[in-house]
This record gives structure tokens, sequence and C-alpha cells, in this order.
């Protein structure tokens, strides 16, 4: 049967694209549909933590994306009188992937570098003002049907994913119901841009004050954003108004120093899609689930499925694997979504209590622990995977795999190229599917201290680490070429 591609891609912000760019790098015909004529042209996600920066090194943007963002060495929660009741501080902070651990960003600029990194690739094919209107999925594949400015379309794909947000038509027509986490609070979002960044603050603020709970972050280059939980009884209309505007920032004494972009009312929910994957239609992002913005990884979450669909949508589809590696996808995601949900709820309703005995409680509470030395201190960092396509038991399974750089900024990613990787202390030969990397070999030499430095830790001959950097084990190079195979559905030959 005939294809117009191997992968559809509903939805082109910034996870559809760097989903079809991935795509793309395993060598699929793609398909990016988006009922938007161009990029939305206002801020919405603010935060890339690391790891995302080395998601986006792999489909070439990183340089772009780093360019028109803002570095962020602390997040502090305080409370109504300024008081510290919680501090990240990641000032000086080395990190696996060598990149910033908090970055800042301008979305309108960070989807404009995908897209045109997008323009350069000829097996990806964006489609703007494409309206999905129906599809029927079938073991032949998926036909979606389309509104077009042309009229209407059809493009029958192998395999459809919806990236389309948190109003997935994707995950509506697909049937899919959320389970809902119970958090839903209506915040007043003020962009801006800045004149004089000298009167504004240089680092991330979460204002605990139950009068009127407030946050106040970095965006990127040359932006900031002011967010206020709205009370009850106010509505969208009434806080939208500049008046409103203008008594809320008042404070912050930032008249003449910043410039009104746009305000926005959004509810931040904690949904999570009951399926990910039914037959050949998937989700990832906001159309498989949503976090209020707490923990900056909103955006994160849906990078980082891209990361892990795409290789395992490229090891099926080129044969390598069988189909139900796809179902690792949620058994891997979900878990690891749910885990960053969970902190930002709690620093919701650390951030998000208006009752003035209870913050007081709250803030006797955390002053203590933090007079103690029992706050923490240091972001939080992605929890590894601990199910899926893994080598469980295995010292190391599920971590990500760091990529050290030399002191000329050559990165291990970048020399040690796309695929698979079997890094062993000696030669293991030259299996089939994977790239072999010896830590002797002169690839690998620039590296060899630090690589060698984490196999020893982990009492490891051998590592092989898997598409999207994280490792799939440890061992004996041999078992993990045959555990390998094995978790592809694979004989082993």
């Amino acid at each position: 049967m005939d294809f117009d591609c191997d992968v559809l891609v509903i939805g082109a912000g910034p996870v559809g694209v760097t989903l079809a760019l991935m795509l793309a790098r395993e060598g699929l015909d793609v398909i990016a549909a988006d009922r938007s004529k161009g990029i939305y042209p206002l801020p919405r996600a603010a935060h890339i933590d690391h790891e995302i920066v080395r998601v986006l090194q792999a489909v070439g943007a990183a340089e772009a994306v780093m360019a028109t963002s803002r570095i962020a060495s602390r997040y502090d929660f305080l409370t109504a009188t300024g008081e510290v009741l919680l501090s990240f501080d990641s000032t000086g902070a080395k990190t696996s992937s060598g990149w910033p651990p908090s970055n800042m960003i301008h979305q309108p600029s960070l989807e404009a570098a995908l897209r045109e990194r997008l323009e350069e690739v000829a097996a990806a094919e964006l489609r703007n003002g494409w309206t999905l209107t129906g599809l029927v999925s079938s073991d032949d594949g998926v036909m979606a049907e389309f509104a077009t400015p042309e009229g209407a379309r059809a493009v029958h794909a192998r395999y459809l994913v919806g990236c389309d947000g948190a109003r997935s038509t994707v995950r509506e027509l697909a049937g899919i119901g959320l389970d809902d986490l119970q958090f839903d609070e209506p915040w007043l979002v003020i962009d801006t841009i800045v004149h004089d960044p000298s009167r504004l603050p240089d680092l991330n603020l979460q204002i605990c004050d139950p009068a009127r709970p407030t946050t106040c972050v970095l965006m990127g280059a040359g932006r900031h954003r002011w967010e206020f939980m709205m009370l009850p009884g106010e509505t969208a209309e009434q806080v939208s108004e500049a008046a409103f505007i203008d008594a809320l920032l008042k404070p912050w004494n930032v008249d003449g120093a910043v410039g009104f972009e746009r305000s926005a009312v959004y509810r931040f929910h904690a949904l999570v899609a009951r399926d990910w994957r039914l037959g050949n239609v998937l989700l990832a992002g906001d159309a498989a689930h949503q976090t209020p913005p707490f923990a900056g990884q909103g955006l994160c979450a849906g990078l980082r499925d891209a990361a892990n669909l795409a290789w395992k949508l490229g090891s099926v589809l080129r044969g390598e694997a069988g189909v139900a590696l796809l179902d690792s996808y949620q058994t891997e995601r979900e878990p690891h979504v749910r885990a960053f949900i969970d902190l930002a709820l709690m620093m919701g309703r650390t951030v998000c209590i208006t009752d003035p005995a209870a913050a007081a409680a709250r803030d006797a509470a955390m002053l203590a622990q933090r007079t103690e030395g029992k706050s923490p201190s240091q972001p939080l960092g992605a929890p590894p995977l601990t199910a899926g396509c893994l080598m469980a038991g295995s010292p190391g399974a599920g971590e990500v795999f760091p990529q050290p750089w030399t002191t000329d900024g050559s990165r291990l990613d970048d020399v040690a190229g796309s695929g698979a990787w079997l890094i062993s202390r000696n030669d293991a030969g030259r299996p089939e599917g994977l790239r072999a990397l010896p830590v002797s070999s002169a690839a690998m030499r620039p590296f060899a201290a630090d690589v060698a430095a984490w196999l020893e830790k982990r009492g490891a001959e051998a590592v092989l680490v898997r598409p999207d950097r994280y490792v799939f084990g440890t061992g004996a190079a041999e078992e993990l070429v045959s555990e390998w195979r094995r978790a592809l559905a694979l004989r082993s030959p």
C-alpha cells in the first residue's frame, strides 16, 4: 500500500518540529501539519534544562536557541516580607550534558531556530494552515483528513503522532481520556520587554504571599515575566484591564524599566492522558500530559517525549525492532512525567496558599528547615528511567549518559554520532546496528578519562547507550549486545 509518509506529526510547535527533525535523522519521511499559518508570535514556555539543550544539539539548533536565552542561576521562594523559604542555586554547577543547568527562553525564537533547521531537511515537510478534521487508524496505518487553504486533503501515514497541545484534536478523535491530578488554578501572566535590566531581579522568584501568590522570572534575552494568582471572584476580563495590571506591577517599581508585551489568563492544570499509544496513533507533549509551571518542566517533558519516541519509531519502521518496542514509550515516559508533575504540584501547593494562618504555619516550618540545613539547595535533576527498554539491574541503567566536553568545545555526542553506542574498555568488535567505541579509539581519546571514570564507578567493562542517550545497561560487551537485541525483539545471530 502506498503511504504519503512514514510518520505524520500533527502540530508544529517546538515538540512537533523537534520530533520531525529527529525522525528525519532516523531516515524516515515525515510530514508535520499545523493549523496555524506560522509561529505563534508571543512568549509561552519559559524554561528548558540542560538535558533539553542536549536534545536541541542533536538536531542542530542548540547554539541558535542559546543565543536568545538567558542562564538562570537562582530560583528563590520568598515569604511576603522577603525571607527566603527555599533557594535553588546552580551558580557554577556542572551538568552531565555540559550545558548550563537552567535556561530561560523566548519560545518564538526557539521555534524559529527549529523551523530553520526543518527547512534544511529534505526528508521532512511542513504544511501550515492544515487543520485535522478526521482520522482512521488500522493495521495498514493512519488516514488523516484535513481542511486546508486548497480544500480537503488526506494523508496516509504509517504512524501519526499528536503533538497538538493541551486541547489536542488527535486525542479527542482517538477517544483518549485524561487523568485529572486535581490541580486547577487560574493565573494572570504578564510578559514585558525590558528597557532597563538593572531595575529588575536577576533571579527567578516565587513570592509566597497569601494575599496574592506571585511569580517573577527571567525570560529569553530582553524579556521578563510576572504571574499573579487570581483570587476568588476575579474574572479574566477584570484582571486583563490596564489599570489592574498597573496596580499589580506598581510594588515592583518597574515603571519605565519594562514595556508591556501581552497579558493572558491561564489555568494551571495537572493532567495525564490514559493512553499515549493506540495502535498507530501516539501522543506527545501537552497532548499527553500537562503540568503546572512551577518546576519549569512543561516544554522539557515534551521534548523528552520526542527524543524517546523518535528512535523507537525509526527502529520499528526500519525493521530493526518489533512493534512492541513502542509500548515502552509510555512505560518509560509516564513515571518520569508524573515525577516532575508531583514536584510541580508540591511547589504549586506551597506557593498557592491563600489562608493567612496556613501560610504563617508554612513559613515557620520552612524557615526552621532552612535554619537546620534541611532544605534542598540544588535543583532537582531528572529521575532515571525505571522500566522499559533497559537491562534492568545493571548499574547505571536508566540514567542519562554524560556528555563530556573538551577544552576546545568538542562534545561527545557530536563526535560519536547518532544511533546506539557500545562504549567499552577494550575492543568489542563491530556488532551490527551499534557504533562500537572503545575508550582507546581515536574518536574517544579526548573523552577517555571521563568515560573511563564513569565505567569505573559502576564497575563495568562496557556500557550500551541508547540513541536518546539514556543508558540501556552496563556489563560485559557481549552480554549487552545480546540483551539489546532481545529488548528490540530481534533474534541474536
